[in-house]
């Protein structure tokens, strides 16, 4: 059967509350043939088949609500990165604000919150309407978990893609959930292999340096792959934590503040060599180059001087720790203290 004839079957429900609006602006397609296919495939692309042109359904769809965004919750598993610096939906709020909401979300019925809702797609939409103070357009439909992870997926891939990381996450996220794979699958329009390097990408990009750095849209799969592997190690993990901690770092835009992170984390800690005309003189920095202090040697003696622009306790603690680290410098050399 075609597409929209196997989307009947979602949409044939009765809506919640609804409001005629208008009439559906395409006529339904002359049903085709169906392809035999048999047990857990066939049950599989089934629902693929129901699913994959929800959006087409909800734009030509007559029976249309509008609800209020405050009664409007997320989806129970996250798919996109929010990020500050994306300016694209204020040019979304400002294309409504001008045009009117051309299509509208697709909700639920909240499952466990009675009188409110569970977007599948049309997040950004709802961001928008909030932003206008105005309510959003819908199409109400009974769906299952699975459903509604497959067409959320579906609609981000078709409307605005999903960047590397935002699909890694998405991928975790879904598996944690005890989502099966072909599911997942389904979700992301993918194929096992590069389902399995979503996964292992997410499970190595500590989730708070992903969400500081944003969706990073250019940073594209090799680089995100180096990120997580240079992120096996603790400096490069304290490198990056740092990064994202700088004051100014999250007025950089997403993929300046991929890069920012990526060259802390892959930079090693570094000592200067001593400069020409002072012989004794080292700097020592963090592997994302802040610099911590300036040792000097003269003679018999070594000085640390800790740089002003490092922690200001860092000295003191510094200090406090200089007699348990000779003892453990001892005891590592077989001697000992008195």
């Amino acid at each position: 059967m075609s597409r929209k004839t196997a989307m009947d079957a979602i949409f044939s429900a009765p809506v919640k509350a609804p409001e005629k609006l208008g009439t559906p602006n395409s006529l339904p397609q002359t049903p085709s043939s169906p392809r035999i296919r048999s047990g857990a495939i066939a049950a599989m692309g089934a629902s693929l088949q129901q699913l994959t042109d929800l959006r087409d359904q909800v734009e030509s769809g007559s029976a249309i609500v509008e609800l209020d965004t405050s009664l409007i919750d997320g989806s129970f598993v996250s798919d996109r990165m929010a990020d500050a610096m994306d300016a694209s939906i204020e040019t979304l709020a400002e294309s409504i604000r001008e045009s009117g909401q051309q299509v509208p979300i697709l909700v639920r019925p909240h499952p466990d919150s009675k009188g409110r809702y569970q977007i599948a797609f049309g997040h950004r939409r709802v961001r928008a309407a909030t932003r206008l103070g105005i309510k959003v357009r819908a199409v109400v439909r009974d769906l299952t978990d699975q459903e509604l992870v497959v067409a959320q997926g579906k609609e981000n891939l078709d409307r605005r893609d999903l960047s590397f990381i935002e699909k890694a996450f998405f991928a975790l996220h879904l598996e944690a959930l005890n989502f099966d794979r072909a599911v997942i699958m389904q979700a992301l329009s993918t194929d096992k292999g590069d389902l399995s390097r979503y996964i292992a990408v997410a499970k190595a990009v500590p989730e708070n340096i992903a969400r500081a750095i944003g969706p990073a849209p250019k940073a594209g799969r090799a680089r995100w792959i180096a990120l997580s592997d240079a992120l096996a190690t603790a400096h490069a993990r304290k490198a990056a934590e740092m990064a994202i901690a700088e004051p100014a770092f999250m007025s950089l835009d997403s993929d300046s503040r991929f890069s920012r992170v990526l060259s802390a984390a892959t930079k090693k800690p570094s000592v200067e060599s001593p400069q020409p005309g002072r012989a004794g003189a080292q700097t020592i920095s963090t592997a994302s180059g802040q610099k911590i202090a300036k040792v000097n040697h003269t003679g018999r003696d070594l000085k640390i001087s800790v740089d002003k622009g490092f922690d200001a306790e860092f000295a003191a603690y510094l200090v406090e720790q200089l007699p348990a680290l000779a003892e453990a410098y001892a005891k590592a050399r077989g001697e000992g203290t008195s």
